[in-house]
């Protein structure tokens, strides 16, 4: 069956309101030419003028959703610091459309990644647990912005900016919209009645308990399914490629044949490329194999990255 190509007219009517924690993506590159005296790692000397700044978390979902020709809005709180600063400026840069909460209390979460020789070395994550409910103040915003938004994607990364979603979800759902749900942590109760969440296998495996066989996992990913009162369970599996549970049972899709050079914010391009295909009026089954398509191309490049509308499809599709 020849898969559904989207046109670029679709995609600019395609509204998909991303919320959850963002952070600001810092990477730091250098040389490394010794071993420290001091203990057996390796001295980066850092190359100041090749520092580079991205966004992170949710902010990158929602930047997925824009390289496609979307039209994401990105619904997030931060703190009211320098790199909030950043991200925001990052954010404008781009044209997404942004609901932003700047919290006094919160600090922006940093992810800190050393390079040398091409490979990451070092990741320092700075960060703080927050105290209160970060998003308690959003929810006007989220319910306006519920009317114009065709998909809501909640992208969790268990940093607190999610403590209300279950009544955010039914929220949604209400409104008549697929909500998806990219995981974290082993509490899934949170996200009783999306449409479709996607773990990873680690993720799954903390919920459902680590499967022996196949037959196990489609078992306990239905079950899961079940008991959430979910429409489908996807499941990516890196090399193994995809897997989908739904009411049609179980479809699996390989992994598209690329070389691995960085998984950082692969999790991201798949939820975000599915989130923009179902927008575009796609079912599941139809958006999973361009999701797969999409991680397989993001894999290919360095950090958190994107995938264009021309390396997805080739540049077809009608204007």
């Amino acid at each position: 069956m020849k898969p559904i190509v989207p046109t670029r007219a679709q995609l600019k009517e395609a509204r998909v309101l991303v919320v959850g924690d963002s952070m600001l993506d810092r990477y730091w590159f250098g040389a490394v030419e010794r071993i420290s005296p001091e203990a057996p790692v390796p001295v980066v000397r850092v190359n100041t003028s090749k520092e580079q700044e991205r966004l992170g978390g949710a902010a990158n979902v929602a930047w997925n959703v824009k390289a496609l020709g979307a039209h994401p809005s990105l619904l997030t709180a931060i703190g009211d610091d320098e790199h909030g600063s950043r991200l925001e400026k990052l954010l404008e840069k781009t044209g997404i459309e942004t609901l932003f909460n700047r919290d006094p209390r919160l600090t922006t979460i940093v992810k800190l990644r050393v390079i040398g020789r091409s490979q990451q070395l070092l990741r320092v994550d700075f960060e703080e647990e927050p105290d209160h409910e970060v998003l308690d103040e959003m929810r006007l915003p989220y319910e306006e912005a519920l009317k114009l938004a065709k998909v809501v994607l909640f992208s969790d990364y268990g940093k607190g900016g999610l403590t209300h979603i279950p009544d955010m979800i039914k929220a949604a759902r209400d409104a008549g919209l697929a909500v998806l749900v990219d995981p974290k942590g082993s509490d899934y109760q949170r996200y009783k009645g999306a449409t479709v969440i996607t773990p990873n296998r680690n993720e799954l495996a903390q919920v459902v308990g680590h499967w022996s066989s196949e037959a196990q996992l489609h078992e306990r990913a239905q079950s899961l399914r079940l008991s959430l009162g979910l429409a489908a369970v996807l499941l990516t599996r890196s090399e193994d490629g995809m897997s989908l549970f739904d009411d049609a049972g179980h479809l699996l899709i390989p992994a598209e044949a690329r070389e691995v050079f960085d998984v950082t914010g692969a999790g991201d391009t798949v939820i975000a490329t599915l989130a923009t295909m179902m927008a575009c009026g796609l079912g599941i089954r139809d958006a999973m194999p361009i999701a797969n398509r999409a991680g397989g191309i993001v894999v290919g490049k360095f950090g958190t990255a994107s995938v264009s509308y021309d390396e997805l499809f080739g540049g077809g599709g009608s204007a």
